[in-house]
């Protein structure tokens, strides 16, 4: 089977949307698709069960999906709102009789996840913790489950993260640049996902114009836009203003290719 399906698990920035105490028109949204927790997607394909990244709200993402099983973790890069959730992989060794779950990450993000999780790798172990076994990749092709991951390095101010090409469908969160080297890994994809933050300048992610221009010179069958803040506006108002083929996602969005 060589469809992959993806769902959405979180389309927020770094705070989620609503932000803690504000009161602005997005915030105050009835809208679900105005509420987002931490950006995060899920792959599926070949029966195999793949999650990018895993943020703080990981454990009620999987619960809201009903995703009751994961079989590999890929880290685009080791911001907390991106990492903080792995714990809770414990529920899933649990659930699938100990089951150890594979992580795929750069070198830089495994020393900063020793940090973040020193527990995990204690020489005696503490009983209960994330039963994980790492991979180091770079830029590389890799293969994963009997499809060829292409990783694309994008630059987030200075910090270089991993975007991710998988057949047909691309998935690039927290950039504000990306080389001419990197674009050309791009030509081709049907759906491409792409971070894009707010209307005004920020100095470590696309803005909306940004990413637009990006999305046109891809060329994809279909844009999705994550890694949101409330500064970008009304869900529904601001995907009304995008060009066909390009819209903001949103939680819980789900597609096939």
């Amino acid at each position: 089977m060589n469809e992959i399906t993806v769902t959405f698990l979180g389309t927020g920035t770094s705070q989620g949307v609503p932000p803690i105490g504000c009161n602005s028109e997005v915030c105050l949204s009835k809208n679900p698709k105005d509420k987002r927790l931490r950006t995060s997607i899920h792959l599926s394909y070949n029966d195999k069960s793949i999650v990018i990244d895993t943020g703080p709200d990981f454990r009620y993402q999987l619960i809201r999906e009903n995703i009751h099983d994961v079989d590999a973790v890929l880290f685009t890069h080791e911001h907390r709102d991106h990492t903080a959730g792995l714990d809770d992989i414990r529920a899933i060794n649990f659930n699938h009789n100990q089951k150890r779950v594979p992580v795929y990450c750069h070198d830089r993000v495994l020393k900063s996840l020793k940090d973040q999780f020193s527990y995990i790798f204690m020489e005696v172990p503490y009983p209960g913790i994330p039963l994980v076994d790492f991979n180091l990749i770079d830029k590389t092709p890799f293969s994963l489950f009997g499809k060829e991951i292409i990783p694309i390095e994008v630059m987030h101010y200075k910090l270089p993260v991993l975007g991710f090409r998988i057949g047909n469908f691309a998935y690039i969160t927290d950039a504000n640049y990306i080389s001419e080297e990197e674009m050309a890994k791009l030509v081709g994809v049907e759906v491409l996902v792409l971070n894009a933050l707010r209307r005004t300048d920020h100095i470590s992610h696309f803005t909306l114009s940004e990413a637009t221009e990006i999305a046109k010179g891809v060329g994809a069958r279909q844009t999705y836009f994550t890694h949101m803040s409330h500064q970008m506006g009304l869900h529904d108002v601001v995907c009304e203003e995008l060009p066909d083929g390009i819209d903001l996602a949103y939680d819980g969005l789900t597609f096939t290719l």
